[in-house]
């Protein structure tokens, strides 16, 4: 590295250092965890904000099944009805609810509110009722890859006095939350039964 380079590198923190603020390598290395960090919004702060990088992105999870498997053990075509309903909750990186913890949640919900007017879901739960045509010998269910948002920003948290020596803090997050009442991506499969199903389901 050059000495400009070094120079400026070492200017950079010294500003960061005068004003008081947390450098994000100075967080990683020494300063509070980032669970800690959120557990002082609006308890302890003067000022709790988030500062979302952009609007939610909708996508599609991975597929699961959901539902029973439905086992044809007949020399015919079956049509089977399988119902199937399904929860799914939001998760984060820190692993806290944004629907049940205090202080944070609400900062991060107004704010999604208020920017993108998007109201953020932590819970969703969805069902319906598929047929599934199953040929003799086979087995036949139902996947599911369910609606998400995905919302990404930063927390600013301006203390009245010095938090691990600097009276302000910034901390990434990022949250994933269901679209309320979507049924997402529902695909039906066939297959044929092992020998082991054929023995389980069909003796």
């Amino acid at each position: 590295m050059s000495k400009t380079m070094v120079s400026i590198a070492g200017a950079v923190l010294l500003s960061f250092a005068v004003l008081g603020m947390a450098a994000p390598a100075a967080q990683a290395a020494e300063g509070p965890t980032g669970r800690e960090l959120l557990d002082k919004c609006d308890n302890g702060t003067d000022k709790c904000v988030f500062h979302p990088k952009g609007p939610p992105e909708l996508f599609i999870g991975d597929l699961h099944q959901v539902g029973d498997t439905s086992y044809n053990c007949t020399q015919d075509l079956q049509r089977s009805t399988i119902k199937w309903s399904e929860t799914t909750g939001e998760t984060n990186s820190f692993g806290v609810s944004v629907g049940i913890e205090a202080g944070f949640a609400e900062v991060f919900t107004v704010s999604m509110e208020r920017s993108y007017e998007h109201t953020w879901t932590t819970q969703s739960t969805f069902g319906q009722d598929e047929n599934v045509d199953v040929r003799p010998g086979e087995k036949g269910w139902v996947e599911r890859g369910t609606e998400m948002y995905r919302a990404n920003g930063t927390y600013e948290m301006n203390f009245p006095d010095k938090f691990h020596d600097h009276y302000i803090w910034y901390q990434d997050f990022e949250a994933i939350g269901p679209k309320a009442d979507a049924a997402g991506t529902v695909t039906k499969k066939t297959a044929p039964m092992t020998e082991e199903e054929k023995a389980a389901h069909c003796g």
